[in-house]
C-alpha cells in the first residue's frame, strides 16, 4: 500500500492516539469498515460525490469565467452588456457552490 506523506501523518497520528502501531491501526480499521459495509460505502460514495461536484463547480466556473472576460471586454470598450446581471449572478452561483462543496468535505475530514 502506498501513501504520500500527508496520509502517512494522518494514520501515524491516528495510530499513536489510539495506543497501537500503524500496522496494528490499520488491520483493525480496515477490520472494522469491512464489518459494516453499508456505512463504508456511503461514506466513500459521499466523498465521491463532493469530489464529482467540486470537478464540476470548477467546469462552471471555467465557463463562468468567459462570460465574464466578454463583460469586461464590452465595458472596456465603452459599452453596457445586457448579460452583465446574469454573469455577476452565475459568478455568485458558482462561488456558493465551490463554497458549500468545500465546507462538505473539511467537515468529514
Amino acid at each position: 500500500m502506498r501513501l504520500n506523506d500527508d496520509e502517512q501523518a494522518l494514520l501515524s497520528a491516528a495510530a499513536q492516539g489510539a495506543r497501537t502501531s500503524l500496522p496494528a491501526f490499520l488491520a483493525r480499521s480496515g477490520l472494522v469498515a469491512a464489518g459494516d459495509l453499508d456505512d463504508t460505502a456511503a461514506a466513500i460514495a459521499g466523498r465521491r460525490e463532493l469530489v464529482s461536484e467540486l470537478f464540476a463547480a470548477r467546469r462552471h466556473l471555467g465557463q463562468v469565467g468567459n462570460n465574464l472576460n466578454q463583460v469586461a471586454r464590452a465595458l472596456n470598450t465603452g459599452g453596457q452588456p445586457v448579460e452583465l446581471d446574469a454573469v455577476i449572478g452565475a459568478v455568485q452561483r458558482a462561488v456558493h457552490r465551490v463554497q458549500d462543496a468545500t465546507c462538505q468535505l473539511l467537515d468529514r475530514a
